[in-house]
């Protein structure tokens, strides 16, 4: 049989029950919530919790003692305030545990009426999913009682909670820039790029095309929305079109609009990007993906303003400011006739060219300190949340790595390793088994052809800083090391080559 325990906090009814304070004298005070209990219903111990003195809780266990014999253990708890939820979880939590753990057959009810609303809410929380104890109640009429509490937090709430806490993860690792994105929200301390910032400002409070060039992952959408929420034109649309995405059958009907009818399947009339977009600004993503005859058309629309939907011979005159993004060279596409000259140079008056992570010296651990606070805040509200913090050699693993995926594979690694991490360190294997992968291709060399000509020194510096990344990787850090695994005549040539392509 198992031992029966009642857990309670000591209230302010029993205390005025048992004489030791003062109360409304009009009002009967009965025998407290306490007593109540304990006159109807069978327990084996009583466990009182209380923040009061001892020589008040010793003094009410003596009263109770005249009216029952029941075992009394008293376990003082130091809070802030009766009201103060940390302090009330800490203690009650902190008790349950240290008594489950010597015995974890004990049959446990928690009496919910003493104390404060703050005290009966944590423990219906414990009780209800971590303990899974009983619960009782008492009223003046019908005395102490066992009460159901007519949920369970763990099977109805638990999943919801964690549902909730996952979709907002997804869209952490989605790295999409928040609709309210401000440049203060981009996380540097690089010269170099500090300059790229204040071109940006600049050109926001101008109503011109913008064209923004870089590799992916390294923010083009985030200075995009940047821009239009600084501009003239901040409240307005902000349309986002992934050029690389549309069917080339259906570029003209997505970014003009189509009337019903026009081709099958347009079964009504439908508004494209543009329209949209009017008064405010379209964020055309992956421009370079745009096929030549699409060009043509987009470059009529940019000169005069004006559009005509599918199927439709009506000119609308639309005011939408382009800010278009690319992480090809446009200029290279240009010279192979892949991309119209005319349509470049329509759009290329604001350029901004955001260089990769590797080239963005000393940023790389903030970055770090900053997408893990995120993530954490993010993955707060799951259950057993864990705040999660990297080791040493977590850390001179993600700095001396060339991350050619930039800040989306950054953010995609921190975010993978935070899940698997079993404790609050994210350990340097957990990183290492969090890092992609890449395939190569054995049919083809990584080698560009000369052609025209090519920068063999920044090719060479390329090579050196993957062999070096994957040394550093590989070595966990260990400089030494990573000497020996690229052959190298000493630790200090190893550095000398760190300095000066600014890997940290």
């Amino acid at each position: 049989m198992h031992l029966k325990i009642l857990l309670s906090w000591l209230g302010i009814a029993d205390l005025k029950a048992a004489g030791l304070i003062s109360g409304n004298t009009s009002e009967p005070i009965g025998d407290g919530p306490i007593l109540g209990a304990l006159k109807n219903l069978s327990f084996d111990e009583l466990h009182l919790l209380h923040d009061h003195n001892q020589q008040k809780a010793t003094a009410y266990i003596n009263w109770l003692a005249q009216f029952n014999s029941i075992k009394v253990a008293s376990i003082p708890c130091s809070l802030r305030s009766p009201i103060d939820f940390g302090d009330i979880h800490h203690a009650v939590d902190g008790y349950l545990q240290k008594l489950t753990a010597s015995n974890p057959n004990l049959d446990i009810s928690i009496h919910l009426s003493p104390g404060t609303p703050s005290m009966t809410a944590v423990s219906i929380l414990l009780g209800k999913t971590k303990y899974n104890t009983r619960f009782v109640q008492s009223t003046k009429d019908k005395g102490g009682e066992f009460v159901s509490i007519p949920f369970d937090i763990s099977a109805e709430f638990v999943p919801q909670i964690a549902k909730h806490a996952d979709k907002k993860l997804s869209e952490l690792s989605s790295a999409q820039a928040p609709p309210s994105a401000a440049f203060s929200d981009i996380v540097t301390q690089n010269q170099d790029f500090l300059r790229v910032i204040q071109k940006a400002e600049k050109i926001a409070v101008r109503d011109v095309p913008v064209l923004i060039m870089g590799e992916s992952g390294t923010g083009k959408e985030l200075f995009a929305k940047a821009i239009h929420n600084t501009s003239q034109r901040q409240g307005k649309p902000f349309i986002t079109v992934n050029c690389g995405a549309i069917p080339k059958d259906l570029i003209d009907s997505e970014l003009f609009g189509h009337i019903k009818g026009a081709f099958t399947g347009a079964v009504s009339n439908k508004a494209g990007y543009f329209e949209a977009a009017d008064g405010g600004t379209l964020f055309l993503d992956e421009f370079g993906e745009l096929p030549e005859d699409a060009q043509v058309r987009l470059l009529r629309v940019l000169q005069s303003g004006e559009i005509s939907k599918v199927g439709d011979s009506a000119i609308k005159t639309v005011d939408v400011r382009i800010i278009a993004a690319t992480n090809r060279n446009l200029a290279q596409d240009i010279a192979i006739g892949r991309f119209r000259e005319d349509l470049f140079y329509r759009v290329a008056i604001g350029i901004l060219i955001l260089p990769p992570l590797r080239e963005r010296t000393g940023d790389i651990a903030l970055l770090v300190d900053h997408l893990m606070t995120a993530i954490n805040r993010e993955a707060s509200n799951q259950p057993a949340f864990v705040d999660k913090k990297l080791s040493v050699k977590a850390k001179n693993i993600i700095l001396n790595y060339a991350w050619p995926g930039n800040i989306r594979e950054l953010h995609g690694t921190l975010l993978r390793a935070s899940i698997w991490a079993d404790t609050d360190t994210i350990t340097d294997l957990d990183i290492q088994e969090a890092m992609l992968t890449r395939p190569t291709n054995s049919n083809s060399s990584e080698l560009p052809d000369i052609g025209e000509g090519l920068d063999i020194q920044g090719l060479l510096d390329g090579i050196k800083r993957k062999y070096i990344a994957q040394a550093l990787t590989q070595a966990a850090g260990n400089k030494k090391k990573a000497t020996e695994l690229l052959g190298l005549p000493n630790y200090q040539t190893l550095s000398n080559w760190m300095d000066k392509l600014g890997i940290q």
